[in-house]
């Protein structure tokens, strides 16, 4: 397959990937955001998909929510969800999947991946959170514990998995 026409194919993959997996979510009681599978879906991505192209799967992914697909955590859809109080996580999840990307993509070792992960998802939750505030008219500290701190021990697990898996894909890929 021509490699152009294989990165288009992968791009389309991993947002289909992510458009079945991110709606899934699950309500908690201290946060109006939702547990989804939507970080895990992007975790995998960058290890897939190079920063250019995870930033392409990704942002196809918004664009289809955006336009009415119903992608969006909680089987939402509509420009108007990046106007709600989870709008900034969608934002944040471009920054999720070009910075985790790069970090996969620079380094060979498993730590640095997972610190490059970590980093992005932190930025993911600090552009969440202020926007979160912002919506809610919160200062930003009083909304970080329910618009990001609680999600983080769950998300570290997702990213454990993320390396082990991704790096399965890898090597897989490499060989076809």
């Amino acid at each position: 397959m021509h490699t152009n026409t294989k990165n288009i194919v992968y791009i389309a993959l991993m947002a289909a990937i992510l458009c079945i997996l991110a709606p899934i979510s699950i309500p908690i009681p201290v946060s109006s955001i939702a547990l989804t599978l939507a970080t895990l879906a992007i975790y995998l991505i960058a290890y897939v998909l190079e920063p250019k192209q995870a930033l392409a799967a990704v942002g196809l992914y918004l664009l289809l929510g955006a336009i009415g697909l119903p992608v969006f955590s909680g089987y939402m859809a509509g420009i108007s969800r990046f106007a709600a109080p989870g709008g900034g996580y969608l934002v944040g999840y471009l920054f999720l999947a070009g910075i985790s990307s790069a970090f996969i993509h620079r380094f060979s070792h498993p730590l640095p991946q997972i610190g490059g992960m970590f980093l992005a998802t932190c930025i993911t939750y600090c552009i969440g959170t202020f926007w979160l505030a912002k919506v809610t008219n919160a200062p930003f500290l009083a909304t970080l514990p329910a618009g990001a701190l609680v999600f983080l021990p769950l998300d570290t697990v997702k990213m454990l998995f993320a390396c082990w898996l991704g790096r399965k894909l890898q090597q897989h890929l490499q060989r076809a």
